[in-house]
């Protein structure tokens, strides 16, 4: 295991040096938070790839194909389904507002007032997120160093807050650009076809295995309606996804960028279903699905390969762990923090402004890594904690957002109607039924699309000037340049 370890043990290495190298590039808050907005089309689409697809696809992933078979596939789908709509429908508008977060936008589109409380929704999301990706780590360092859960917590995070906090966005999109080409050699260009062959090939794997793990609707329509609804819909509505968007230099960018980032995604989750069938061959009775991708790596690959592959694994679980942190902590500095002190100041009183706002966003990357990783300590059950987050998501924000974006009538008490109907209804219907169960996620959201379109067509429309400015900034006029006048990186 010794070259293994030295893989990996370098790799980790490499993240912290690219976090120093990234902190030497933050020195605003544009360049801290969305990296000067000015990532080309290939930093775009990596960063983009890395950060939606997690642990959550990559061990998640294989877990499924091991259980279901190739229709294992549909959760990582419905996520690349969902960066495809973003990218294509969305994620120019998004772009040219030219803001740090959704609530900004809600705020932006209906006259401020609604941002405290969606940001709250928000940051419950993105920490949720940050801790799910975060307990993860456990797995990966089990299987390389036979590490006690909470030490394999503790140095996973400590390195994910570590590069996050020193140089931002521009650290994470670095490290990230790594993973995505970790991910890729490791998981896609190694691990699938060795695995597939290991297995016998597919004739053989049809032989040995019944005929619904080759059916594309094994998993069930309603388990792929659910699918479709959180992460489709989670996908064009999450501050860890939109924060992204943010860094594009350009509208093309943005759809061109995020489109081949969604098309990866779609081979990635044939790939994760792919590997899980193939270890079904080999280890048909595995004590639990998830540990069929830890299995096939530790005992199939050759020395190296598989320290590659873990490593793999490792960075597909610190690009969404960091991702949802510098998110986490971005909403809870600008959207309930600064409101809550009432420190948002005139825009005269800017001296200094840059080099504050990078150690105040400094400041809380840190506090949220600490409180991520002591949650993630005591926290046992990641299904449950993922559940409610995107529940909370999609039942709270995903009626305003949408709504905002293409519904000219809707009204500020219609958005706050929305988050509040929508967030406690879910809430109160997952204490029903069951987190995991549908029901809450379906009927929260038809109950804030009711009360959206009431309140909103009960109150006076939005302000002529309001819709006015918003009209500007979609159309990419009216926002304060705060981007570095750089040339933009590829």
């Amino acid at each position: 295991m010794a070259v293994d370890y030295t893989v990996i043990v370098v790799y980790l290495a490499g993240m912290l040096a690219m976090g120093w190298w990234g902190m030497r590039r933050a020195k605003s808050k544009s360049e801290f938070l969305v990296a000067g907005r000015r990532l080309g089309p290939m930093m775009y689409s990596g960063t983009m790839a890395a950060i939606v697809l997690g642990g959550a696809s990559t061990i998640g992933g294989v877990g499924l194909g091991y259980q279901y078979g190739l229709s294992g596939a549909w959760m990582v789908f419905t996520i690349g389904l969902g960066l495809l709509a973003l990218s294509v429908f969305f994620s120019a508008r998004i772009a040219r507002l030219k803001v740090y977060t959704v609530s900004e936008m809600l705020d932006l589109r209906y006259g401020g007032r609604s941002g405290l409380i969606s940001g709250v929704v928000m940051w419950a999301y993105t920490l949720m997120l940050a801790v799910t990706s975060t307990i993860a780590y456990a797995t990966i360092f089990d299987v390389l160093f036979d590490m006690n859960r909470t030490i394999a917590i503790i140095l996973g995070g400590s390195i994910v807050v570590a590069y996050s906090t020193l140089g931002g966005m521009w650290s994470i999109t670095l490290t990230d650009m790594v993973q995505f080409v970790v991910k890729t050699i490791g998981v896609l260009l190694l691990l699938l076809p060795i695995a597939v062959i290991k297995a016998g090939g597919f004739s053989e794997m049809k032989a040995k295995l019944p005929t619904e793990y080759f059916d594309p609707l094994g998993i069930g329509g309603e388990t792929i309606f659910t699918y479709v609804l959180i992460y489709t819909f989670g996908m064009l509505i999450g501050q860890d996804i939109w924060q992204r968007v943010f860094t594009a230099r350009s509208d093309k960018v943005a759809r061109v960028g995020g489109t081949v980032a969604g098309t990866y995604c779609l081979v990635y989750a044939v790939a994760g279903a792919v590997i899980g069938t193939a270890a079904k061959v080999m280890y048909p009775k595995l004590p639990s699905a998830d540990a069929a991708f830890a299995t096939i790596v530790k005992d199939e690959l050759p020395i190296g390969v598989r320290g590659l592959v873990l490593a793999a694994a490792l960075a597909a679980v610190m690009s969404t762990s960091s991702g949802a942190l510098i998110a986490c902590a971005t909403v809870a500095n600008n959207d309930i923090w600064s409101r809550l002190r009432g420190a948002i100041k005139p825009s005269g009183q800017n001296a200094d402004e840059p080099h504050d706002e990078v150690k105040g966003n400094r400041l809380f990357i840190l506090i949220m890594g600490v409180a991520t990783i002591c949650i993630a300590i005591a926290l046992n059950n990641v299904v449950e904690a993922l559940t409610v987050a995107y529940n909370l998501l999609v039942a709270g924000l995903l009626v305003p957002i949408l709504g905002g974006l293409l519904w000219k009538r809707g009204t500020v008490a219609g958005a706050l109607a929305a988050v509040c109907v929508g967030g406690l209804s879910v809430i109160g219907l997952m204490w029903g039924y069951g987190i995991l169960a549908n029901e809450p996620v379906y009927y929260g959201l038809l109950l804030s699309l009711a009360a959206f379109v009431i309140v909103s067509l009960a109150t006076r429309p939005t302000d002529a000037a309001v819709l006015a400015t918003w009209r500007e900034r979609l159309a990419g006029r009216g926002a304060e340049a705060d981007a570095e006048p750089a040339t933009a990186t590829q």
